[in-house]
Parts: structure tokens; sequence; C-alpha cells
């Protein structure tokens, strides 16, 4: 009997954990503003990956990509540091979509308007923005 209860206990924690830590529930698409981002002065060298950025991510990834709730998420944000998430990480994305694996928004789809020189100049506005923002 003591055994069976200690099971049932065990099972009901590990039940409680997966409920409450790994709620994968996709939230309400609010479309708000995930995070507040310190946005960076757009020089020359990163002006075109900003351009590239708000005409072709900014519906999903948010403006100065803090996310938008419910629809995709921030990209400043330490998930996406380089030792986490590489340059060829936010290519490939762009380039054959990517399956749900940090958050619970669903996949995200292939970009065919963004091309490999394109991801280029996105990378380098995103990663200053992220240095701008304590992501390194």
């Amino acid at each position: 009997m003591a055994n069976r209860t200690a099971i049932i206990v065990v099972l009901l924690v590990f039940g409680l954990f997966g409920v409450v830590i790994l709620d994968r529930t996709k939230p309400e698409p609010t479309g708000e503003s995930m995070i507040e981002v310190v946005p960076i002065v757009v020089s020359e060298e990163i002006m075109e990956g900003k351009q590239t950025f708000d005409e072709n991510c900014a519906a999903c990834h948010g403006k100065n990509a803090a996310g938008r709730q419910g629809i995709a998420p921030p990209l400043i944000h330490r998930i996406y540091k380089p030792s986490h998430h590489a340059d060829i990480a936010f290519k490939l994305a762009a380039q054959v979509g990517v399956r749900s694996h940090h958050w619970p928004f669903g996949d995200m789809p292939p970009v065919p308007s963004v091309n490999e020189d394109d991801m280029v100049s996105v990378i380098t506005y995103l990663r200053k923005l992220q240095v701008a923002n304590g992501i390194e």
C-alpha cells in the first residue's frame, strides 16, 4: 500500500510539473509587444537589415523584434543570443522555416521573400539590437 501511495504522489507531482512548468498552450493572440526593447540608432551599416526586418519579419516578431503576444516570440531575448542560436539558425529559419521548440506559437513558415544576402543584413541588425539590450 505504501508503494502504491508513493507512486501516486510521484505521478501527481510530475503531472503538476507538466501542467504548470511545461505548459505549451499557445497564448491569446493579442499582438501586443512581449518585451520592452531599447531601440538603437540605425547607422548606414544596419539600415538595410532594419528595413528588411521591418518589411518581412516585424509583422510577426514585432517592432524592434520585441515579439507579438500569441503570434511570434521576441528575438531580443537570451534564447537567441549567438551562443545558443548562431547566425545560421536565423538563416535556416527564414529559408526553410522552423519547428516550434522554445515558445508555444507554433511552427514558423519559411519566408521566401528574404534571400541569404537579406538575412546577413537582418542578422547584423538583430545582433546590434541584442547587444544594445544586454544580450551578447
